[in-house]
Formats: C-alpha cells, sequence, structure tokens
C-alpha cells in the first residue's frame, strides 16, 4: 500500500482516536518536503554546482532552485545575489513517494543509523533531518561521485504542537530512538 493510501485508511483514524479531533480536516497531515543544500567552499566552482544541482534532480525528481545570498559576508567571502545553494519543494504524491523512499531505503543505507531523536520535531510539529552523505540514496552510483556533500531535508506539517507531530512522525514509520 501506497504512503498516501496507508495515510487515510489507517494513519488519520489512528490520530483521530488518540487526540480526539472534531473533524477529519483538524487531522495533522504533511504538507511539504524542502530537500536543502548548502554549496559551502564549493559556491566558486560552476561545475560542481552542476553536479550537486544534478544530484538533487536524481534525488528529488524535479529541477531544483538555486538559492543566492541576500547580503554580503565579508568573513564567509559571500557577496549578494551569488548562488550559495539549491533546493527543491516537493507537495503531493512526489512527497509521499520521497518521503516513503526515505524511510524505507534510505535511512536503512546510513551509515551508524541508530534512529532519529524526538527532539528533531519542533514545537509547530515540523521536523528537519540532516544527512552528511547524499550517497545513501538508491539513485546516486558511488563509483560515479567524485565529492561527497550534505543535504537537510525539512518535513512540514499541520500540527499543531510537537506531540501531535512526533505522533504523526511515528505513523508515517519514521524510526524515532526511544
Amino acid at each position: 500500500m501506497r504512503l498516501k493510501e496507508y495515510y487515510q485508511k489507517e494513519i488519520r483514524p489512528a490520530l483521530t482516536e488518540k487526540f480526539h479531533y472534531p473533524n477529519r480536516m483538524a487531522v495533522p497531515k504533511l504538507c511539504k518536503v524542502v530537500i536543502n543544500v548548502g554549496f559551502g567552499r564549493q559556491a566558486k566552482e560552476k561545475a560542481q554546482i552542476d553536479k550537486i544541482a544534478g544530484t538533487l534532480e536524481k534525488i528529488s525528481g524535479q529541477k531544483p532552485v538555486l538559492t543566492k545570498a541576500r547580503k554580503s559576508i565579508s568573513a564567509f567571502k559571500v557577496r549578494e545575489g551569488m548562488v550559495i545553494g539549491a533546493k527543491v519543494t516537493l507537495r503531493g504524491q512526489r512527497m509521499f513517494d520521497f518521503t516513503e523512499k526515505l524511510v524505507k531505503i534510505v535511512f536503512a543505507r546510513v551509515r551508524d543509523f541508530r534512529g532519529l531523536p524526538k527532539e528533531l520535531v519542533d514545537r509547530t510539529g515540523s521536523m528537519t533531518v540532516g544527512l552528511k552523505e547524499h550517497i545513501a540514496f538508491p539513485e546516486i552510483k558511488a563509483d560515479e561521485i567524485d565529492s561527497l556533500h550534505g543535504l537537510e531535508i525539512c518535513f512540514f506539517t499541520t500540527a499543531k504542537n510537537a506531540k501531535e507531530g512526533q505522533e504523526l512522525f511515528r505513523l508515517l514509520g519514521f524510526p524515532f530512538k526511544m
């Protein structure tokens, strides 16, 4: 069963029973997933930017948007308007497919993974997960890469607090530490 159907048949009733929501529109759900990569020292190399954007496109299935610096910071050698990262925003079926792939495949392939701390869920019920290496994704072939980069994955929900968000993520299959 796909994650979207599983949410409608299993997760929504379980959350309604636990938190006693007055109607089904009040039940928390996943709104969007944002995958973000900061270029860091590689921001000056156009070839490296293209490679990172290409891996982000392979991972997410859609073209990334390049993010630019809003203001100059001399300590970081960043000028206003300079490309400093890339991001992809997933909604709908792509969001559910990516989340399912992350939970079932990627977390199992991450080296020394012992589960996610419950503190990752913030007070608004959303969660941000950082990965140090992008090679955990099945679309990335280890022999084709020349440098590793990390990425940050933000899950935004309609949950009102951290407790609701933690329960939603637990029911979605996210492996939390006990």
